[in-house]
């Protein structure tokens, strides 16, 4: 889930971040200073910190003055069934006089939590056009967590949530185009921009080729280790090999207990995220509810096929392509087919090179972000 997350970072001094080495001048028809204002934000490790970290970098190297205003800047509670996760509350007259103070030329808001809807709010009361992102299947996520008979009004629920959320953006970022036809399907009439990703090339490629281990395949998921994040369905194949898993979250003691054969290294960044992509056969991506999944193209820039259910996301990535792996309703199958994929890691790394740029998302943001430009 990404809902609430603390701080403000100099997205100029982030490690491992995607910045051009020479700065391109914003020219005057794009906006100088973009103000992002997210529930999601580090020090938590996700998709979605992780993600505009790396395009708040490319925005820098393009000359954008860019301020993010997360959690650690007001004073939250924990939310209850996630303690990890800060609630911002009641900080609208607080979070009013940082977006003056900053006075930006353009918003963006990409998370619906209580900061979400204060800016929201912020915008609406002065005239000022913003625009949103799509990162978290709230109602899938929802599911997971929601007793059987309670989950039909519950997603329902949520669906009009989002709606009323996202009917006064401009134009709302989506990662795939299933995302985009999810979105139509619950009644949303908004602009739609595809806004993809990009990956660190120089911290993520394959290296040298590996040699076959004698145990059998190495079967790698990275990521949260939390209930929506449908981990126990690879933990529970019954398939030649060795299981890792990278990440850390509510999860994680009660799986560990289960499944004491499987290699929990908890997070891993840098080099030794790296270095552990590297050392793996295939990459297991067992989610239902992400929207995207940035480690499923680091995965395939470290060489790695990858095996995952036929959800948005996966569906988009793969796009039915064998040298990048298979997705499938049955997970076993999915794996038994990617680990058997043609060409090589130097393959898969030259397609994703080509699709996944850091440089171009932050083009198009912010080609984007003069359409709302005051």
């Amino acid at each position: 889930m990404t809902l609430a997350m603390g701080g403000l970072t100099s997205l100029g001094r982030i490690p491992g971040a995607v910045a051009q080495a020479v700065p391109v001048s914003v020219t005057a028809s794009l906006p100088k200073r973009i103000l992002i204002v997210s529930d999601a934000w580090a020090p938590q490790v996700n998709g979605v910190v992780r993600t505009y970290e790396h395009l708040g970098a490319a925005l820098r190297a393009r000359g954008v003055d860019l301020r993010v205003i997360g959690p650690a800047e007001f004073r939250s509670v924990a939310l209850p069934s996630y303690p990890e996760i800060p609630l911002v509350l009641n900080a609208g007259a607080a979070l009013a006089a940082k977006i003056e103070e900053f006075d930006p030329q353009a918003v963006h808001i990409p998370v619906e939590g209580p900061l979400g809807w204060a800016a929201r709010a912020w915008c609406r009361r002065n005239g000022v056009g913003f625009s949103t992102a799509f990162h978290t299947n709230f109602p899938a996520y929802l599911a997971v967590r929601t007793p059987r008979a309670l989950r039909r009004p519950v997603s329902s629920a949520s669906v009009a949530m989002l709606r009323r959320f996202h009917a006064p953006s401009h134009h709302i970022y989506v990662a795939a185009p299933s995302i985009e036809a999810q979105l139509r399907d619950w009644g949303f009439a908004n602009r739609i921009v595809r806004l993809s990703r990009g990956v660190n090339f120089d911290q993520f490629n394959p290296g040298a080729e590996r040699p076959a281990t004698a145990d059998g395949p190495v079967m790698l998921y990275v990521g949260r280790v939390a209930p929506e994040k449908n981990i126990e369905a690879f933990l529970k194949l019954d398939l030649p090999g060795r299981k890792v898993v990278v990440g850390d979250g509510p999860s994680l003691p009660a799986l560990r207990a289960r499944y004491p054969e499987v290699e929990f290294r908890g997070v891993l960044t840098g080099k030794p995220l790296a270095d552990a992509y590297r050392a793996a056969d295939v990459f297991v991506f067992p989610s239902r509810t992400d929207t995207f999944g940035n480690v499923v193209i680091e995965a395939l820039a470290s060489g790695l096929p990858v095996a995952a259910y036929d959800t948005p996301g996966p569906r988009d990535i793969i796009a039915g392509d064998p040298l990048l792996g298979a997705i499938d309703d049955d997970l076993g199958r999915a794996v038994r087919r990617a680990l058997a994929a043609p060409g090589t890691r130097a393959d898969r790394f030259a397609v994703t090179k080509v699709r996944y740029s850091w440089d171009e998302v932050a083009r198009v943001f912010h080609t984007h972000a003069a359409e709302i430009q005051r």
